[in-house]
């Protein structure tokens, strides 16, 4: 059992969470736009000044390992590691498709989602990647994956087999909405990412000392980033 701070930046929004024992104490996050930098280390400090402690208090460092955005991921991962290595203490990676499926659970155990059958159900988090392009896993109610998390490019055809009368298919997270107007027989739901979620999976991660190599941890990525020129000149 810790305090654990949890981060997670791999896509527009900036999401901070303080937990103690797997109970969630503090939430500070924004969607406003990929200012990541500025926000994580504010809201790192509010949260820990709201609940009067210290950093030098934390028990682990959670981060949201991906995939997602290579700028969003890349700044979540630096700040997490420079906290964990300056602390002497551990750092949990924890998927951001299963975070987002933590949230899906949640809400429905709070009567916010309607799902006529959880447990036969098949659950699509989606994170945009742009284009017509998402980065997905298929889940099962419990979590478990019926798929490998991939780059899918979205089409009429994908996940044909899930997806048909009778069969429910449901499809969150930030390339969710997109995909609603390709998927048919697909229900979708406003669930985006959220340090939240990542609450109890990191206690788990925690309690099981599965915690990753600080010096050579990497998220995510998916895609390699590329840098593009500008084609137009200027002068």
């Amino acid at each position: 059992m810790g305090l654990i701070l949890n981060i997670e930046t791999g896509t527009d929004v900036c999401s901070v969470a303080l937990a103690n024992n797997g109970t969630l104490l503090s939430l500070r996050e924004s969607s406003s736009g990929r200012d990541h930098a500025k926000r994580v280390a504010v809201y790192t400090d509010e949260i820990l000044h709201e609940n009067g402690t210290h950093a030098q208090d934390l028990s682990a460092i959670s981060v949201s390992k991906g995939p997602g955005s290579y700028t969003g991921l890349r700044i979540g991962v630096s700040f997490a590691k420079g906290l964990s290595y300056g602390l002497g203490i551990p750092l949990l990676g924890v998927g951001s498709l299963d975070s987002m499926m933590e949230i899906i659970r949640e809400e429905y155990a709070a009567g916010l989602l309607e799902i006529d059958n959880p447990t036969s159900a098949v659950f699509c988090p989606m994170i945009d990647a742009r284009r017509m392009e998402v980065y997905t896993q298929l889940l099962g109610w419990d979590g478990n994956p019926l798929s490998n998390v991939h780059a899918e490019i979205l089409t009429e055809n994908s996940f044909i087999q899930y997806r048909g009368e009778g069969k429910e298919f449901i499809i969150f997270g930030s390339g969710a909405k997109k995909a609603s107007e390709t998927l048919a027989y697909s229900k979708y739901m406003e669930i985006i990412p959220s340090a939240r979620g990542m609450v109890r999976l990191s206690e788990e991660l925690y309690n099981k000392k599965q915690f990753e190599d600080t010096a050579y941890f990497e998220p995510l990525y998916l895609k390699d980033f590329i840098v593009t020129t500008q084609k137009k000149k200027l002068f």
